[in-house]
């Protein structure tokens, strides 16, 4: 897993901003600090972390150095290495909120994910309007299975950025795991019951499966016959596979459940216009 050269300009630049901070540093080792950071931006690794390594040797021990000398390293995957100076960053400045979104990315990459999502929940409470901080642990939870967690996450980075569509996708993702292990949880507690039947019956029917939902609906209408909705949703998938005479007999067996279902009344009236118009 790399952090990428798209999230890599946002990095340096988190918090005060690194080159701006640089000015804290000696003019001789500025100059070799941002030459690093020219390099580092141009993809050119081997003159970046030679610039960082000069730094730190001749007295430029800080910690957006080490935050900088470690993106080299993570950008070439060597995030064992890469993590030792990112500690190191935050060690030397604990309210640095970039040091410790990169070490939940490099942690995340060698599967540590409990450490992982420690950190980065840091960073999160550092840098509560920062975009990626959000991002990197909404992925740190669903790594670890926390669906409500991640999505409560990516509803955040909705709210930040209604115009990214990766927020969407992650959402919307994050919303089918949340729903699956709710029927899991339900299996678990009442395995075969009528509700739960209903509910794989929609998650079928949402993933393009009217076969399967329609197994499915049949055995919560066994299960419970007197369960609404169940026979309404049948209805709506003969119908869409034109079977008029079974949609027709389930907007019956509907009705006989819920005498006053507008649902179930609408869906007849639309059957009977179909019909209709059909040759």
């Amino acid at each position: 897993m790399r952090v990428g050269r798209a999230i890599l300009a946002v990095t340096i630049a988190l918090g005060p901003g690194a080159l701006a901070r640089a000015r804290e540093l000696p003019a001789p080792l500025q100059a070799s600090f941002a030459e690093g950071v020219r390099a580092l931006k141009a993809g050119k690794l081997d003159e970046a972390e030679k610039a960082f390594r000069a730094v730190l040797a001749e007295g430029g021990d800080v910690a957006y150095v080490h935050n900088n000398l470690g993106i080299v390293h993570q950008e070439r995957a060597q995030h064992e290495r890469a993590i030792v100076q990112f500690r190191e960053a935050v060690r030397l400045d604990p309210a640095y909120a970039a040091p410790r979104i990169l070490l939940g990315a490099s942690l995340l990459a060698l599967g540590r994910v409990s450490e992982a999502r420690t950190e980065l929940e840091r960073a999160v409470k550092l840098a509560p309007r920062e975009p990626l901080a959000r991002l990197q642990l909404a992925r740190a939870e669903e790594r670890a299975g926390r669906w409500t967690a991640a999505v409560e996450h990516y509803r955040a980075l909705r709210e930040m950025r209604p115009e990214e569509p990766e927020y969407s996708y992650g959402l919307g993702n994050a919303y089918l795991h949340l729903s699956e292990w709710c029927l899991r949880e339900l299996d678990t507690l009442e395995a075969g019951s009528a509700r739960l039947q209903q509910a794989l019956g929609h998650s079928y029917r949402v993933r393009g499966r009217p076969d399967l939902a329609l197994a499915a609906f049949e055995r919560a209408a066994k299960a419970d016959p007197t369960l609404p909705e169940v026979h309404l949703a049948m209805a709506q998938i003969h119908l869409e596979q034109k079977r008029w005479t079974d949609a027709r007999q389930e907007i019956e067996r509907e009705l006989q459940v819920v005498p006053d279902s507008a649902g179930a009344r609408a869906l007849g009236e639309r059957l009977r216009a179909l019909e209709t118009s059909s040759p």
